[in-house]
């Protein structure tokens, strides 16, 4: 039987439309740092934007910024390549679909940094700022006065704010860490017995 592609790209496709939707919602209907509270003082979202990678981090200046855009670009294209291979190949269902959360969560930040420039025309294309929304300060406090570098300085948990393209990057990576051993255990056996298990329509 023949390696399914259907359900991986599907995947990929509805999270970058949703991700999408999200990021064109609240820059249309939000001012840059209004706060919209839905868990209170733990839960909210809060319009930003960034030059950089993931949860804000940034690589500064005009050419680290298109350095960094094309890198994407490059690592999207990469992605892609594996997780076509993953499905050739007929690694196991899990790995596969954690590759297409990365996939679509790259795939997603690309747009906003190659093209929002352009399309709210504030920068030239590979220049855009990739919006966030998603902030959780679950916890505040202060560090103790006998906490070694920080003491008494406040602290807060979690800080970075993300959105919907930042989440299925690291889902993806969070679950292939956890359960690396099934997945590959899993491509052990298939070497070992090819026509053991296909992935499916």
């Amino acid at each position: 039987m023949k390696p399914s592609y259907t359900r991986p790209f599907i995947l990929a496709f509805i999270i970058v439309i949703v991700d999408q939707i999200v990021k064109i919602w609240v820059h249309s209907h939000m001012y840059l740092g209004e706060r919209i509270q839905f868990l209170g003082n733990r839960g909210m979202l809060l319009y930003t934007e960034n030059n950089g990678m993931a949860f804000g981090w940034e690589l500064g200046g005009e050419w680290g910024k298109l350095a960094l855009t094309l890198f994407r670009i490059g690592a999207v294209a990469g992605i892609g390549y594996g997780l076509i291979y993953l499905i050739r190949h007929r690694y196991h269902r899990g790995l596969i679909m954690n590759m297409a959360l990365i996939f679509a969560g790259a795939v997603g930040n690309i747009v906003d940094s190659t093209f929002y420039g352009m399309i709210y025309h504030y920068a030239p294309i590979f220049q855009g700022r990739v919006v966030d929304m998603f902030y959780f300060p679950i916890i505040h406090g202060t560090f103790p006065k006998s906490f070694p570098f920080w003491a008494g300085e406040e602290f807060e948990f979690f800080r970075p704010i993300f959105n919907v393209a930042d989440s299925a990057i690291s889902i993806g990576v969070i679950m292939i860490l956890l359960y690396q051993k099934r997945y590959f255990k899993h491509q052990e056996a298939e070497v070992n017995h090819p026509h053991s298990e296909v992935v499916e329509d």
